[in-house]
């Protein structure tokens, strides 16, 4: 048997006369004997179970496989299996090298959120790890992708408004240069809903769906969803009560007896502020005021 031979397959995306291909390479051994390859391409079935799909034998130090839309899809992850053999006795052969899992398709990154109903704004990235082609005539390389949320768990029809807002209902991927990472991106902000309610931590997903593509790898393909867990925050509580006793949101308590018109309440962080009108409502032998008007933003 041949001694292992460092090998090394790697899987890279590629388009080829338009279609989207991956690519098998593999290090080619300073050895003086003459070599041949065998490449086999497979992918995973079921979680552990993986599937053969093409097997080729070939003097290069690449292999290329074609993503039909039929037995390699978006959204399989895909693996190439390389073992050299020389020519002149084939039963001589290197262990095979196995290259690591490459998935095909749309990603988010991160792939789950967990994020409070505090107001602060989370960037989800969107990326395709394949080229996207372009339609014959059509210059626009990219895909758009509608995005919507779904609530998850008991009742979620009934708990009322949304858990989370995105910053978009469709993103663009416009094709750039193949980098380790991705072939198109896109980035996206997400905030959980205050909603003001001692309702548990909850659960949505994201969902997103290509649109307005008539090719069949695209059409049929739908993306894995992004689990996001909203976790509830305590609402905070202020007070203006009888002839005014105050209770602020952090516990302190004094009275307001005067009369006029007082702001009562505002944030340092949005558009948010709550005015009351005091008058007299008390008789000639005390001065006391009621809250009798409330403005709020």
């Amino acid at each position: 048997k041949l001694t292992s031979l460092a090998l090394q397959p790697v899987i890279t995306p590629e388009l080829v006369q338009g279609h989207v291909h991956l690519k098998c390479t593999y290090s080619r051994p300073s050895s003086k004997l003459p070599l041949q390859y065998v490449v086999v391409w497979s992918r995973l079935s079921t979680p552990g179970k993986k599937e053969r799909i093409q097997r080729d034998t070939t003097l290069q130090s690449f292999s290329y496989i074609k993503m039909n839309g039929v037995n390699l899809k978006l959204g399989d992850t895909v693996f190439c299996t390389v073992t050299a053999f020389t020519r002149d006795t084939p039963e001589q052969q290197s262990l095979p090298e196995e290259s690591k899992g490459f998935y095909a398709g749309i990603k988010f990154l991160p792939e789950s959120l967990q994020i409070a109903e505090d107001g602060k704004e989370h960037v989800l990235t969107v990326l395709s790890t394949v080229p996207i082609a372009c339609p014959e005539h059509d210059d626009s390389c990219k895909i758009t992708l509608q995005l919507s949320t779904e609530d998850l768990g008991k009742n979620s029809q009934l708990l009322g408004p949304p858990n989370i807002a995105l910053s978009a209902c469709q993103v663009d991927l416009l094709r750039a240069p193949c980098s380790e990472r991705s072939c198109a991106a896109a980035a996206l902000t997400v905030t959980a809903v205050t909603d003001f309610a001692r309702d548990g931590n909850r659960v949505s997903r994201i969902r997103a769906e290509p649109v307005g593509r008539r090719d069949l790898l695209w059409r049929a393909y739908t993306p894995k969803d992004v689990k996001v867990t909203v976790q509830d925050l305590p609402t905070g509580n202020c007070y203006s009560f009888t002839d005014p006793h105050i209770i602020t949101f952090d516990g302190w308590r004094y009275d307001n007896y005067k009369i006029g018109t007082f702001l009562l309440c505002r944030s340092v962080a949005r558009a948010f502020e709550v005015h009351v009108r005091q008058w007299d409502c008390g008789g000639h032998r005390s001065a006391t005021a009621c809250n009798c008007g409330v403005a709020a933003r």
